[in-house]
């Protein structure tokens, strides 16, 4: 069973901020894509095709984490100043489980954590009128 609570993800390829949007103070738990540069720089020098292909794989690991999250919610606002919101929003496309949750994408700069509280609070708050 879905709650009626409301998440935001603030993203880029290598971190997601995940904050629940509910009356009590905000707060963002952090999920990392776990492909360092050391990781980048020891496969590369072994094979650019191997560099690439533990990059998909860490990189479908962190999304597939992402969207076990927001399978829990009914609003989802993911933002960011990178493509991989996008990214993340046409793999749950794909996938009919997520047909009944309403996604939206923003176009961010870097913000710091309170930037992206106040990001959240005023985009559910506008949501909510």
């Amino acid at each position: 069973m879905k709650s009626n609570k409301n998440l935001a993800i603030f993203m880029d390829h290598a971190t997601a901020h995940i904050m629940e949007y509910s009356l009590n103070p905000m707060q963002s738990v952090v999920i990392s894509s776990n492909f360092t540069h050391e990781d980048k720089e020891n496969t590369l020098n072994k094979s650019e095709n191997l560099m690439h292909n533990k990059e998909q794989t860490k990189q479908s690991i962190y999304y597939k984490k992402l969207s076990e999250t927001i399978l829990n919610y009914k609003q989802v606002l993911l933002f960011g100043p990178t493509e991989a919101k996008t990214e993340l929003h046409n793999i749950l496309k794909a996938d009919h489980r997520y047909d009944d949750i309403h996604i939206k994408i923003g176009q961010t700069d870097k913000m710091t954590e309170n930037q992206q509280h106040a990001y959240v609070k005023n985009y559910f708050s506008k949501l909510a009128e």
